[in-house]
């Protein structure tokens, strides 16, 4: 049994936790454990999978074994069913997806470098991304999707060159999707359902860029303070006529009631 290198359970109906035995598979590359009903943590003795601790397969060793293999199997790559031939000369995949795991990804997924594919969809999964996934460096497929993951998405994640099919969508992540290398090449679906999350490939800008002023609202505002200026110099020209003319009636009025003055005024004038 430890020198098993593909096993496929998916598809049925176990249920429970994932078996600590297994972490006794050393030379297991094929761990294909979905569509079940396995739940609690994810084990952290993963890290004994040695196979999958390595950039490069050993193929004497599964060369020595190919007799008991099927040359055809089928398995789940990239979320489409397909048949691979002799899958264990090239790919190294982990796929729990579709189950009820919960908890956390253990940090020591990291130590995981030959890992090629890592599914852990469709679970109840929670905790923030740990940034030791940034450590698999062969990853070409990383679907996480459909869980309970917050927090950031980490940094390290854009040093994985070989990551071409990304899936972080439907979870709760939250702040700006990090920036670096090809990890915007790889378009907005794979970060859509996290409505905290912000920045390109997305849509949705994050605040701290919504802040900036760009030149045509400066000129906007300097138009006001202007307007505000010739509002005030018309105002103030109005007050001034008014009150010329207030003191002219006041003075005409009071030559009327007392017109025997201003006739006086007037004829010793002329």
């Amino acid at each position: 049994m430890q020198q098993l290198i593909i096993l496929s359970l998916s598809g049925n109906r176990f249920f429970g936790n994932i078996p600590i035995h297994l972490c006794y598979l050393r030379k297991i590359q094929i761990l294909d454990l979905s569509r079940n009903n396995l739940s609690e943590e994810i084990p952290k003795c993963l890290r004994n999978f040695t196979a999958l601790s390595k950039k490069t397969i050993n193929t004497s060793e599964t060369e020595s074994f190919s007799t008991d293999l099927p040359p055809i199997i089928t398995l789940y790559w990239k979320g489409v069913e397909r048949e691979f031939l002799h899958p264990e000369r090239r790919l190294l995949t982990i796929d729990l997806s579709s189950n009820n795991l919960t908890g956390e990804i253990p940090k020591e997924i990291g130590n995981l470098i030959g890992l090629v594919s890592l599914n852990l969809s469709r679970n109840n999964l929670s905790g923030e991304i740990p940034y030791e996934i940034g450590s698999l460096v062969s990853l070409e497929f990383l679907d996480l999707s459909r869980n309970h993951f917050s927090g950031k998405i980490p940094q390290t994640i854009t040093q994985i060159d070989s990551l071409g099919d990304l899936d972080l969508s439907n979870n709760f992540l939250s702040g700006r999707i990090p920036f670096g290398r090809h990890l915007e090449t790889l378009g907005s679906k794979g970060f859509e359902g996290n409505l905290n999350l912000c920045g390109e490939p997305l849509a949705k800008k994050c605040p701290e860029d919504m802040i900036s002023v760009n030149p045509k609202q400066q000129k906007v505002h300097g138009e006001d303070d202007n307007s505000v200026f010739h509002q005030g110099f018309y105002l103030s020209l109005g007050l001034g006529y008014f009150t010329v003319y207030y003191i002219l009636v006041a003075s005409i009025v009071r030559c009327w009631k007392g017109n025997s003055i201003c006739l006086l005024y007037w004829s010793s004038k002329e």
